[in-house]
């Protein structure tokens, strides 16, 4: 499936895993990609400099460095590229990091974010599309977990600044008339995943031989998303553009959508599984025994990720299915392959 333009498509944070994967699709669809990122040291660069080279040696990807933070250098891409497509997926990932870096959430996730948003205002952009996050449903416990239901109630500071960009991008959806669609993941794994993310850190202290840590002897649940599935799931919402339901009601709100063009998915597997299950899981794929140092669960943690996915299914006919399994083995073989483990 193409996104429906001639131009670059824009995506930023495109060193970064969800980034990396999209520009891949893009590229393999044909598509120009203008890629963004930073290249920080949150997690190690070298992985990010690793997929960045697979990048480049493909026809069609343009790369620039810069930092959300600085507006000059936002502002130089999109009069370069001139996009009518943008996938913002850049920003200061992690809930624990958020505990004592506030700051870099601040510049990454409000400032970076007004200063895209502000791009493609000026640029007339077709459609913007954001990656938000399950963290913004903090203290909801009913599951799954609906766009039309409430995320008030982030528990943690990374999640409070990305229901922020979803407020932000509603405000420009209806001003200035900016299609904007935000994209809710839930917990994406998958080979050239994120060092930081629990499977990834099993994975690697497993094959080690050093113990891991386990929050609330592993009966915390997470919607594991495989990133296969959440690639195929942002290319195809991204040529939905939204036009907004003029049936919309200010009296009975609906939270996922608004008289503007503006909408909110859901982007999971819709099958919650503990984390003891995963471990054993990644002990099967290894052959290796785990050895388990409990935790209790870390303040802004959540203790379930749940997703209703109706509405992406509706929109694109397409839900994110790929068993646990099959993806920890997929991830297990990456792994040891470029680790050389």
């Amino acid at each position: 499936m193409k996104v429906p333009t001639d131009r670059p498509i824009l995506v930023t944070g495109v060193a970064g895993f969800i980034g990396f994967h999209v520009a891949e699709r893009l590229l393999a669809s044909g598509h120009t990609v203008a890629g963004l990122d930073n290249l920080n040291s949150y997690y190690d660069p070298k992985l990010k400099e690793a997929r960045l080279a697979r990048l480049k040696a493909r026809k069609g990807f343009q790369f620039s460095r810069g930092d959300l933070a600085d507006a000059a250098a936002v502002g130089k891409l999109f009069d370069a590229a001139k996009p009518e497509f943008v996938i913002h997926l850049a920003a200061q990932a992690g809930v624990r990091y958020a505990l004592d870096h506030p700051e870099a959430y601040v510049a990454a996730n409000l400032v970076g974010f007004f200063h895209v948003l502000e791009a493609a205002r000026r640029h007339g952009v077709r459609h913007f599309l954001y990656a938000s996050s399950s963290s913004v449903y903090g203290a909801v416990t009913r599951a799954p977990f609906s766009e039309h239901g409430p995320a008030e109630h982030p528990v943690s500071f990374y999640g409070a600044t990305k229901r922020a960009n979803e407020l932000m991008a509603h405000s420009y959806a209806h001003l200035h008339r900016l299609p904007a669609t935000g994209l809710r993941f839930f917990t994406v794994y998958g080979p050239w995943g994120r060092p930081d993310m629990a499977i990834y850190i099993f994975t690697a202290a497993i094959l080690a031989g050093r113990p891991i840590e386990v929050v609330e002897k592993g009966e915390v649940e997470r919607d594991f998303t495989y990133i296969d599935d959440v690639t195929e799931a942002v290319v195809r919402v991204a040529g939905v553009v939204p036009k907004g339901d003029p049936a919309w009601s200010g009296a009975a709100p609906d939270p996922a959508t608004s008289r503007a063009p503006y909408r909110l998915y859901n982007i999971g597997n819709s099958s919650p599984v503990r984390l003891m299950e995963v471990v054993r899981l990644i002990e099967a794929e290894t052959g290796k025994k785990a050895e388990i140092i409990e935790k209790k669960l870390p303040p802004g943690d959540m203790r379930l990720t749940a997703a209703a996915t109706d509405d992406l299914a509706a929109a694109v006919d397409f839900r994110p299915a790929t068993p646990l399994r099959d993806g920890i083995k997929r991830f297990v073989s990456w792994y040891r392959e470029y680790h050389g483990g």
